[in-house]
């Protein structure tokens, strides 16, 4: 079973939003036979992703941070989403973290990096604005020697 992973900004513009969506099916329609799709559900990058892999048919493998993890959403409509997906994985890996915390987002990435077969970063090329952020993330698969594929709408600038 092919396995790929993501990682991404939380706030993806409008501009770049249907290129995005575009990029992701891209990359998840080439593979042939069984798939696995892993992602922390977080808003933006991760729960689009998670959608797109289950509408082309993959199994989705979450990575939850943390325990408070489902309190940190702020958008009622992030939770949502994220209640959602998570109701149709078909594996959870719950990581230790009691609190969600820079330490516990970097944790979910890099299990999500040594996982995969591919990460997809949904990364406008930007350095990370914190511990655990996308481009680290990033960084981190590439040192492992992994494939990453960046999608991203050139000349978008995330908020």
């Amino acid at each position: 079973m092919k396995r790929i992973g993501v990682t991404g900004h939380r706030s993806i513009p409008d501009e770049a939003l249907g290129h995005v969506r575009d990029g992701l099916r891209a990359v998840l329609r080439e593979h042939e036979g069984p798939l696995e799709a892993l992602s922390s559900l977080a808003e933006g990058a991760d729960q689009l992703f998670a959608a797109i892999a289950l509408e082309c048919g993959a199994d989705l493998t979450v990575v939850i941070p943390s325990g408070d993890y489902e309190d940190r959403f702020e958008d009622p409509g992030a939770l949502a989403g994220y209640r959602r997906l998570k109701g149709r994985a078909s594996q959870e890996i719950r990581l230790a973290f009691a609190r969600s915390t820079d330490e516990a987002y970097y944790a979910a990435g890099t299990y999500i990096a040594d996982s995969c077969d591919r990460l997809v970063a949904v990364w406008d090329g930007l350095p990370a604005r914190g511990h655990g952020g996308t481009a680290e993330i990033v960084a981190y698969a590439r040192a492992l020697g992994k494939p990453v594929t960046v999608v991203w709408r050139e000349g978008a600038a995330r908020d």
